[in-house]
């Protein structure tokens, strides 16, 4: 199904965002940038919204060196003062919600209401971020000897990395760089290539809220640019303990391999894989829905979308009507469109992916139910449809994660086949369980059950919330950003030892010399 495509004109907005045709990509509490200009092109209709100056070498000096000097003060302002600029941020964030969220759709080719609900995660991890500024706890601990007192401190850690994807332009900085503000770091952000007007619109808004409350708006730097350019920089720089990295695993291993060679921390989120079991005790339409939204959501561009599905042989043939008619009905087009619920792939390179791993689908004798064609009739080029593929497990596509609404629907006799099955891939970010059998829910939570970092029961593998650290294992990097205890990736743990008696016993017993 096809929606209308409306026109849109994006000076206006980009003038109440502060944005130009042509834009420094470069911040260090002023703006600059003399690399070479990138273009933002948008998925929607394959036209320029404008231009951004990308960082150069000489660029990247400055604002690393700017970044210390920042940090060197932030640090020792008191953490709930640090999270009074973050409080103000948050509601920044909301006034422009409506404009950034149009922008984040015009940048990334998502619907108008996951591009606004990507700017509420925003707004949502803000408050979340305040509310920590007054919970930053360090333990007492009992010593085991008289008159001492044991206690851990935790201190800011330093310079942040940020490496953020296209198909969240904004969310997964605010995940890492309010924590770290509220923490006492200051954050260094290297946006998407693809995705850097979005980018540069939010580090305004912080520049302005630092300048409203005096904080150095140069905790919030940012550097446009390309991976040698700025990635590969971040994650050798010993100057930045830790390097926070979204994407794929192929960049998370690079990025992770050049940290850990000079021992510093790194943070990944990278592939995932995730599946979704459907018990023959399922409530099947809740089934369904869970899975087309978790499937076609942002055109299956999340890390946490669903790929793919086993539901018990009985249950098959319905859920596989419920699915059928929900892609029949699905309006794709145009994500300016308040009615369409898919909109294009974030640029050509991604439909041909797309259309590779659809002819794979049939090479490797799976059989494609539904879609997984091009859409010449919709502007830009960058518009398909969703593919349902009638697939085994065993076959070697379905080990890999196709970033597109490609979605393998394998059948499955035992339980535990399924348990075996959804775990036999080398990601592990999201995955989820339709069930009405309390033990088939337990056991899909328990140690022996999924083995990925999130867990659903009677929910979709996709949309979580800010207050659960996410994050997932093996491929997926290991990493865990926004709620829980999170926050410690962004600090540095200290025991202290205070022996507020006249001796000086020793651990363990030990006697050493009078």
């Amino acid at each position: 199904m096809k929606t209308s495509s409306p026109k849109f004109n994006p000076s206006a907005l980009l003038r109440r965002l502060g944005l130009e045709k042509i834009n420094d990509g470069v911040f260090d509490g002023e703006w600059g940038g003399r690399g070479p200009a990138i273009e933002s092109v948008s998925p929607v209709d394959g036209r320029v919204i404008a231009a951004v100056r990308t960082a150069s070498p000489e660029d990247y000096e400055r604002v690393v060196q700017r970044a210390q000097a920042a940090f060197a003060t932030w640090r020792a302002v008191p953490a709930p003062v640090r999270g009074e600029t973050v409080r103000r941020l948050g509601n920044a964030l909301r006034a422009a919600k409506a404009d950034l969220g149009r922008l984040a759709t015009l940048e990334s080719g998502k619907i108008i209401a996951e591009g606004e609900g990507e700017v509420q995660e925003m707004i949502d991890i803000c408050d979340f971020a305040v509310g920590l500024s007054r919970q930053l706890y360090g333990l007492t601990i009992a010593s085991e000897r008289p008159s001492h007192r044991l206690m851990e401190q935790w201190h800011p850690l330093g310079l942040i990395g940020i490496i953020s994807a296209f198909n969240f332009p904004v969310a997964v900085w605010s995940w890492n760089a309010a924590l770290a503000a509220v923490c006492g770091n200051a954050s260094i952000w290297k946006p998407s290539e693809k995705t850097p007007l979005t980018a540069v619109a939010v580090t305004r808004i912080a520049q302005r809220v630092c300048r409203e409350t005096g904080a150095d708006p140069a905790i919030f730097s940012l550097l446009v640019g390309d991976g040698p350019s700025v990635g590969e920089r971040l994650a050798a720089d010993r100057r930045v303990p830790l390097v926070s990295a979204t994407g794929s695993c192929a960049m998370g291993r690079r990025v992770a391999a050049v940290v850990a060679s000079r021992l510093g921390r790194s943070l990944l989120e990278l592939g995932g894989n995730n599946a979704l079991i459907v018990t023959p005790s399922a409530d099947l339409g809740m089934a369904a829905r869970g899975i087309f939204f978790g499937a076609v959501g942002t055109a299956g561009q999340r890390c946490t979308s669903t790929r793919r599905v086993f539901v018990h042989e009985s249950v098959e043939g319905t859920l596989r009507k419920k699915l059928l008619a929900a892609y029949r009905s699905l309006p794709i087009g145009s994500p300016l469109d308040p009615g369409t619920l898919m909109g294009p792939l974030i640029d050509r390179p991604s439909v041909e992916r797309y259309l590779a791993a659809v002819r794979e689908v049939r090479a490797q004798k799976g059989r494609v139910i539904f879609g997984g064609e091009e859409r010449p009739d919709l502007p830009g080029g960058c518009y398909v449809t969703p593919c349902l593929a009638a697939s085994r497990a065993d076959m070697p596509l379905v080990q890999e994660e196709v970033f597109g609404p490609l979605l393998h629907l394998i059948p499955y006799r035992n339980f535990a086949d399924a348990l075996a099955m959804q775990n036999a891939v080398p990601q592990g970010l999201s995955s989820a369980i339709f069930t009405n059998d309390y033990r088939e829910a337990e056991t899909f939570l328990s140690a022996v059950g999924s083995d990925c970092g999130i867990a659903n029961v009677n929910t979709g593998t996709s949309g979580a919330e800010i207050g659960g650290a996410f994050g997932g294992e093996k491929d997926t990097g290991g990493g865990r950003e926004s709620g829980s205890d999170s926050w410690k990736n962004y600090m540095r743990r200290q025991t202290n030892t205070l022996n507020y008696s006249s001796s000086l016993p020793l651990a363990q017993g030990i006697v050493f010399g009078e």
